[in-house]
């Protein structure tokens, strides 16, 4: 056997801080969700005895890297790979639709997956996220009834406007996002043309200990350019492959595409006072309050040799997180920790990390063993359990959370804040010009004529008509129908 000492580490190369204890709220528990470790080694252990994507089937992707261009990160985040201007890391990225299956149609109305994968020197970093700053829903619990409704109807097997409402309109908190969606920007020109965004927010912990909440901006050099309705339809219909050809084309023209990564920081003791909760993924921070900050580049210069080895096979999560970068206690973004890496492991096997689009660069030691497809090496004849006495990776202080307060009953709650309808008002009054207004009411009413239960449109309306008036008003004139009168502002 070896002498030299090995850090434990997670599947995505990331260092363990504890392998024996998990992490809990308070001395007495609960035990957290967040403890990505815990749910890691049980998840792999369910699967050591030996499927296209529910959601994302429909994905293009790249290699290239980002680059560091501000020098002044470093006092947020001991991230290393954002530790001085100049450093360079290589990422993959994956763009993809969300509702479509894998032969769907690039240009429909759908939000466009932005899912990076950074192989740092101290594991992989995983940033998944959107096209859109927000989300439909604000907690993981919601998630699997809203994919429900954007797929198929269980008995006709079509696509359901009636279900798509139907839960929407009783989902207050959506309306952000599909003021969004059936904006202009709900159909991207191409995939070069399009923003990011890590959507959730997330907390930097700098050397000293001190923690940042931060949102991420990923800004588009090419300019955002958007369809409309009748191109993207025509293009449905004659290529429908036309952003994941353009995308290549592109880059085998060496016309290398390139987004500017910006962040919004957060001092940590002003998530208490803030005018929204921070956490909550359905909004957005102020541009005036928290300015965007710009943090380096992102340059795609390299096309995948092997569709399915490397865009079918990628794997990310949100919980491949590197020292300097932790989870918030955003809702979403906690069931996504354990439910991105869970849905991998059931489709491409419980050693998907091993694949070498996944594997970290910087190097895997853990007690991970045997599984379906297993070709690794399978750690060898060394010793497989920790603790030992032996030369077996052992866990390290860089690999520890940044500890964080937990107070109150542990229960089944809903954020403070039920302020749907400020922000969505903002962006339809204050953003859009007339034009865009236009096009909105005319996409929110082309979408909901399919809808069967008068009722559900009612309740749209309603809700609509909290939003703006005259965005109630007119979709209900398109719809020729009318505003319910038991209406309160």
């Amino acid at each position: 056997m070896s002498n030299e000492r090995k850090n434990l580490t997670t599947a995505s190369g990331a260092p363990v801080g504890d392998n024996q204890h998990s992490l809990t709220a308070g001395d007495s528990g609960p035990t957290l969700i967040q403890d990505v470790h815990l749910l890691e080694k049980l998840a792999h252990f369910n699967r050591e005895r030996v499927p296209e994507r529910v959601v994302h089937a429909k994905g293009a992707g790249a290699h290239g890297y980002f680059e560091v261009t501000n020098n002044d990160i470093a006092k947020y985040t001991k991230a290393d790979f954002l530790s001085e201007a100049g450093k360079r890391t290589p990422m993959f990225i994956r763009f993809s639709t969300v509702a479509g299956e894998l032969g769907s149609a690039d240009t429909v109305r759908d939000p466009r997956g932005f899912a990076v994968k950074f192989y740092t020197d101290e594991g992989n970093y995983d940033l998944v996220g959107n096209n859109t700053p927000v989300f439909f829903i604000r907690d993981a619990i919601k998630f699997p009834d809203f994919i429900h409704t954007q797929k198929r109807h269980p008995r006709t097997h079509l696509k359901d406007p009636n279900m798509v409402w139907d839960f929407w309109s009783l989902s207050p908190e959506s309306l952000h996002q599909i003021t969004i969606l059936h904006s202009d920007r709900g159909i991207p020109a191409t995939l070069r043309h399009m923003n990011g965004y890590g959507s959730h927010t997330f907390k930097w912990v700098n050397k000293d200990g001190e923690a940042f909440w931060i949102k991420y901006h990923f800004k588009t050099d090419q300019g955002v350019k958007n369809l409309d309705v009748d191109l993207a339809g025509k293009l449905a219909g004659e290529n429908p492959d036309y952003h994941l050809e353009d995308l290549y084309n592109a880059i085998n023209d060496a016309q290398y595409p390139s987004w500017t990564l910006k962040v919004q920081i957060m001092p940590e003791a002003d998530a208490k006072h803030y005018r929204y909760d921070p956490f909550d993924v359905t909004k957005v921070w102020s541009h005036q309050d928290y300015p965007l900050i710009e943090v380096g580049r992102m340059v795609l210069d390299r096309n995948p040799e092997n569709y399915f080895e490397e865009v079918e096979q990628a794997a990310f999560s949100p919980a491949h997180f590197v020292p300097g970068i932790e989870a918030s206690p955003d809702k979403m973004l906690q069931g996504r920790l354990f439910s991105y890496s869970d849905a991998h492991r059931y489709r491409i096997g419980a050693n998907h990390e091993a694949l070498p689009i996944n594997r970290a660069k910087s190097g895997v030691h853990n007690y991970q063993r045997d599984g379906q497809m297993r070709f690794d090496g399978n750690g060898g004849g060394s010793v497989n359990y920790e603790p030992n006495s032996y030369d077996g990776p052992k866990e390290s202080a860089e690999g520890r959370i940044n500890p964080f307060e937990v107070s109150g009953m542990a229960d089944a709650v809903n954020y403070d804040n039920e302020d749907h309808y400020s922000q969505p008002r903002a962006l339809f009054r204050d953003v859009m010009d007339d034009g865009e207004r236009a096009r909105l009411i005319t996409n929110f009413a082309d979408h909901m004529r399919g809808v069967r239960d008068e009722q559900i449109i009612e309740r749209q309306l309603k809700e609509f008509y909290k939003v703006a008036p005259e965005l109630a008003e007119g979709i209900a004139k398109e719809l020729e129908t009318e505003v319910p009168e038991d209406i309160y502002y």
